[in-house]
């Protein structure tokens, strides 16, 4: 009852005309931000901070919550549109969004991503006031053996539902976890793969992978076929979900926020994991199994509400325990320190004005995202109505100015161009290219957690294996490996039981 009230104080707050036309600007700055391929959320908020010095915290706040939300947004648009994910959370979104715009239908996929959107994040909105106590103490008993038991499930998972078989989508997974080595050991501070460039002792950032193997890499892929079709524009196809659609989205909406919401409180690859792992359950649970891979719309509504529930989830641990999951919350946490605020579990004590009117800025921010991106999903959608030289033109110089942006070094450039190269071989050969990106994202983290659990249990292998939560984890990743042997068994002593019950009846009769 306490955090209704409070709720309610907040919404006071974030309703005032200042407070709401913050809200519209983070908005519209975020959506128009993450369309841009290499500029996610946590750029867009780094270069903002300097912006609001001259800002009441709660109005900055509420200003860069907004810009979180519509990048996300955004950072689907063009993943959906382009097959270029503005934003590494957005990933998942190519899979299924792309082929639905190839196929005429951008518009309803960037209807089922917007509703999915308002979806997981009203609901990631309502458990972070309701949950957020419970879910902290929860993320604070999650040791190093469970992360790397969450990461290892990622892995598995992505490989094993993607691409014509396990073989290729595990060597995509080896390139990613190749490609994440690639500067200093996080532990002994030695140089790996740099090739004595101090320039690589960073490693490879994220978003050069991901916009290299995506956008170079299809943009490639597209110029070595255009001389064999004329390369007609796409058309937009119907500005609206049917009732099929609607039929076959609903429940994804619901489900994605279950996925996404827990996973962003806990520091274990912010809304990359999620996403996909609701795609695979998805793909699991879906009528229409065989659309997948062409253009299912569950793909996209699923792993959308997913990856904006955890959005909502980052900002519990943020809160309460001062604990940056993800790169935005790692931005906004030094935007609470240049304000002089602490985050942790007194905050909601010493600043309920700030808080509560931030938590209620994100209903807000909610309905403004899904009024300002509905109506416009069929003008997004219209994108694709450019002849394709000049689109996949515009691609690459947007790519190689996302790239440049990370990091101003002109080496950056050369990497993605590079990466884009592999990425145009890995579609040559059939390779899936998600689980190159999920093996740069989680691959470091996973290797991190491992020897953390082996230092603590002195090198024993069973320190990974010492939680309740972590055999759990380890029995789901066993059972979704094994369960292609185990339907193969049950089919074959099915068909076994129907030849000898069609032997009997002949024999009979």
């Amino acid at each position: 009852m306490d955090s209704l009230n409070s709720l309610i104080d907040g919404f006071g707050t974030a309703l005032t005309p200042m407070n709401l036309l913050w809200a519209a600007i983070g908005v519209l700055l975020g959506t128009a931000i993450g369309v841009l391929p290499g500029i996610g959320p946590a750029m867009a908020v780094a270069l903002l901070l300097p912006v609001t010095y001259g800002l009441d915290p709660t109005g900055a706040f509420i200003m860069f919550a907004g810009i979180y939300y519509g990048a996300m947004f955004g950072g689907s648009t063009t993943s959906i549109l382009l097959n270029t994910p503005g934003e590494s959370a957005a990933v998942v979104a190519a899979i299924e969004g792309n082929p639905m715009a190839k196929g005429g239908r951008g518009a309803q996929a960037l209807a089922a991503a917007a509703i999915g959107h308002f979806a997981g994040g009203m609901i990631g909105t309502i458990l972070l006031v309701v949950l957020a106590p419970t879910v902290a103490s929860l993320a604070i008993g999650i040791g190093a053996p469970d992360y790397f038991a969450i990461m290892a499930l990622a892995f598995i998972a992505v490989t094993s539902v993607l691409g014509a078989s396990r073989i290729r989508g595990i060597a995509s997974l080896l390139i990613g976890l190749t490609i994440g080595l690639v500067g200093l050991d996080q532990m002994t501070g030695q140089q790996r793969l740099t090739f004595g460039s101090l320039q690589l002792a960073d490693g490879v950032d994220v978003v050069i992978v991901a916009v290299g193997l995506f956008a170079i890499g299809e943009a490639l892929w597209v110029a070595a076929h255009l001389r064999r079709s004329t390369g007609k524009p796409i058309p937009v196809g119907r500005p609206w979900l049917g009732r099929a659609d609607l039929k076959r989205t609903w429940k994804p909406w619901l489900r994605g926020p279950v996925i996404g919401f827990p996973f962003g409180a806990i520091p274990a690859g912010g809304a990359e994991i999620p996403t996909f792992l609701s795609y695979v359950t998805e793909k699991r649970l879906s009528k229409h199994r065989d659309q997948f891979g062409k253009g299912a719309i569950e793909g996209v509504a699923g792993p959308e509400a997913a990856a904006s529930a955890s959005a909502a989830g980052t900002l519990v641990s943020m809160l309460t325990l001062g604990l940056p999951t993800t790169a935005v919350a790692a931005v906004m946490l030094a935007a609470f320190q240049q304000y002089g605020i602490q985050p942790g579990p007194l905050l909601f004590e010493r600043e309920p004005e700030l808080v509560w009117g931030l938590i209620a800025s994100l209903f807000v921010g909610m309905v403004l995202l899904l009024a300002l991106n509905l109506p416009l999903a069929p003008v997004w959608a219209k994108l694709l109505r450019i002849p394709r030289p000049y689109l996949y033109a515009g691609i690459l110089f947007f790519a190689a100015v996302g790239a440049y942006a990370v990091g101003g070094e002109s080496l950056d450039l050369v990497i993605l161009l590079i990466i884009g190269l592999i990425g145009f071989g890995m579609r040559r050969y059939g390779l899936p290219v998600l689980p190159a990106v999920i093996g740069v994202i989680l691959g470091p983290a996973a290797e991190q957690q491992l020897r953390r659990a082996l230092q603590i249990s002195d090198g024993s292998v069973s320190g990974l294996v010492n939680t309740p939560f972590s055999v759990t984890v380890y029995a789901i990743v066993v059972l979704i490996v094994a369960w292609p042997l185990i339907s193969r068994l049950v089919l074959r002593s099915r068909g076994g039981r129907k030849t000898a019950e069609e032997s009997r009846t002949v024999s009979g009769g």
